[in-house]
């Protein structure tokens, strides 16, 4: 895989910056902002004399000893926000004031341009926001002001925010029309009812519950049921047509409008035809390729030849080439029958390289894409014992399990052949994408997807309960994401088929403790591997487990080991989730378990059974 880049992005914050004497300390900084408070005797834990993340000061949220979120909710506090103390907290994401008793206008937290949450619901802020009030807030997800009395209009600049995935606005007096929002596509939570808000609903929000547009008396159109065309006014109707030219006038304009339709359709038929190319598949640390290239099948020429022609059996195409190559053969029907012609005339493009060889992406010319490895290291059984495995596999049939469909034999290397799902793999959600897919990682779905891939193990221990590994390869790049978010696990119960001193170097739970110690391996080492993917869920961490080098990524074992010691898990969760304060203490259970599966004894390891039994009670 090529080398990961990253780039740094460092946001000066403009306008109301930092004061000019000398910056103050996190310390100062919060205590400067609790003298601006009235009732602030709920923040006694406040003390001068210590360190906020170390005492664990109430409602402050740290990251590895940076204080990232700020969650006051529920103290019943007031007074006058003191922004400027707020400014002196370098690493702050997250503002959380939520039920309490602040009132006036909204304070100026757009001076805070990295917030990435700013949650206000339940408190007394009242008047209208500026319309460019959100313009510096680039980088906000969540924006909750319900329970207030804001008034006039949904501010424009909050409708130009493109990461905006939550948006709460209802049980205010806002009014005049919704704005159009500029990426409404990625919000996946959106209330503005209880309003005063009039006119039409935009079109691209009618994919959310009538109840988020429910009263507001003067809103229309789907999925509210009052039509838009009920609620024109006299004065907004067309003039009427004089005597005589009614008629005429009508004919012409529908002919007009239908010429005009069926022009653009066909000017955007043909835009879109041109622009047409194949959906590009990212993998974290490499550029996309735009170039389409071919599925090569080391054979020699009489076996191409031979391949391409088909025949035979319809389940392996043709069967034998003139040089011994067997077609491709089908384990699992799901997806239909095609054979090693089909892939071989079809488009593809490279996805990366790993461990066991590299990957492509095939789409043939029925429609259907596939994910196509070469893998040049399973040469430990013959040809019989091969596809005696591969069939085993292809049998298998769990919600979280990506089965193969097909393989295709040589002695020097294999092809697999599965499904292609257009997602792509949790290592690519969680660390190199920063969109919707990422923006959508909330709690909810990251336990979802931590229980769906306890499951699917839970099946191959099951199913391969002799094996010393019946997965051996656990790791988020061997994750891949259903649309909704459910897990199927890939690359499993290799551990039979891979040549021993290439199992060390391709297969991940040789990274476990006990293989570095005493060259032993067992189920307990997927148990490890589990716990590797929990804490990478849990923190958003790279674990530098993955690399083969040691450089880069972060030990998260070590990192999280030491803090469960101390008493201050909570200070690893992920700030983007860390915000959901009803599900701390669960998200720190899921942490510590995560915590035991990575024991470096694997005598105090849960079982995989137990483990599991831990993560579903959650």
């Amino acid at each position: 895989m090529g080398a990961v880049r990253i780039v740094f992005l460092i946001i000066l914050v403009g306008g109301g910056g930092l004061p000019s004497c000398c910056p103050l300390s996190e310390n100062e900084a919060l205590l400067k902002l609790k003298e601006s408070f009235t009732h602030s005797e709920s923040l006694n834990s406040w003390n001068p004399d210590s360190v906020p993340c170390s005492a664990r000061w109430i409602g402050i949220i740290c990251n590895r000893g940076v204080i990232t979120g700020l969650h006051l909710s529920g103290l019943q506090l007031s007074g006058k926000i003191d922004v400027e103390a707020l400014l002196q907290l370098r690493g702050l994401r997250t503002i959380s004031f939520v039920d309490n008793q602040f009132s006036g206008p909204i304070p100026e937290f757009n001076k805070i341009g990295v917030l990435k949450s700013l949650l206000l619901t339940g408190n007394h802020f009242s008047g209208a926001i500026p319309s460019d009030f959100f313009s510096s807030l680039t980088s906000l997800k969540k924006v909750w002001l319900s329970s207030n009395n804001f008034s006039g209009n949904i501010p424009h600049s909050l409708a130009q925010l493109s990461h905006l995935i939550e948006l709460h606005l209802e049980s205010n007096q806002f009014s005049g029309p919704i704005p159009h929002l500029k990426h409404a596509s990625i919000i996946t939570s959106l209330n503005v009812s209880n309003n005063k808000l009039e006119g039409q609903i935009p079109d691209i929000l009618s994919k959310f519950d009538a109840k988020a547009f429910a009263g507001n008396e003067g809103l229309c159109g789907n999925p509210l049921p009052k039509s838009c065309g009920a609620q024109i006014s006299e004065d907004q109707k067309p003039p009427s047509s004089p005597p005589g030219e009614s008629q005429g006038n009508i004919s012409k304009l529908v002919v007009a409008s239908l010429i005009a339709v069926t022009v653009f359709l066909m000017v955007f038929i043909f835009l879109s035809a041109s622009k047409r190319r194949e959906d590009e598949f990212s993998v974290l640390g490499r550029e996309q390729m735009e170039e389409v290239v071919e599925v090569h099948v080391p054979s020699s020429g009489h076996d191409k030849q031979s391949s391409r022609r088909g025949g035979g059996d319809s389940k392996r195409g043709s069967q034998q080439g003139k040089a011994g190559m067997s077609d491709l053969v089908v384990v699992n029907e799901d997806k239909g029958i095609f054979g090693l012609a089909d892939l071989m005339k079809a488009a593809a493009e490279v996805l990366g390289n790993g461990g066991l060889g590299s990957a492509y992406k095939a789409v043939m010319s029925n429609g259907l894409s596939v994910v196509v490895k070469r893998m040049r290291e399973m040469n430990k059984l013959g040809k019989d014992g091969f596809d005696a495995e591969m069939r085993r596999l292809g049998r298998l049939r769990h919600h979280n399990i990506l089965t193969p469909l097909a393989y295709h034999y040589r002695r020097e290397e294999k092809l697999l052949v599965s499904e292609y799902i257009p997602k792509g793999s949790l290592l690519y959600v969680l660390h190199g994408d920063r969109g919707a897919c990422h923006a959508d990682l909330n709690w909810a779905t990251r336990l979802r997807i931590v229980q769906g891939i306890a499951r699917g193990l839970g099946f191959l221990h099951s199913e391969f309960a002799t094996y010393d590994l019946p997965h051996g390869n656990l790791k988020s790049s061997n994750v891949l994401l259903c649309d909704n978010y459910e897990p199927l696990l890939s690359d499993y119960a290799f551990h039979p088929l891979i040549n021993p001193n290439n199992a060390t170097q391709a297969m991940f739970a040789y990274r476990s403790p006990e293989y570095a110690q005493y060259q032993e391996v067992s189920p307990k080492s997927d148990v490890y591997c589990l716990g590797i993917i929990i804490l990478e869920i849990m923190t958003s961490k790279f674990p530098s487990q993955y690399l083969t080098n040691g450089k880069g990524g972060t030990d998260v074992v070590q990192w999280v080991s030491s803090a469960v010691s101390e008493k201050r898990e909570a200070e690893l969760i992920d700030p983007e989730i860390a915000n959901d304060t009803d599900a701390l203490d669960r998200m720190v259970h899921l942490l510590t378990i995560g915590a035991d599966c990575t024991h470096n004894n694997p005598q105090q390891r849960p079982e995989m059974r137990e483990a599991i039994r831990r993560i579903e009670e959650i």
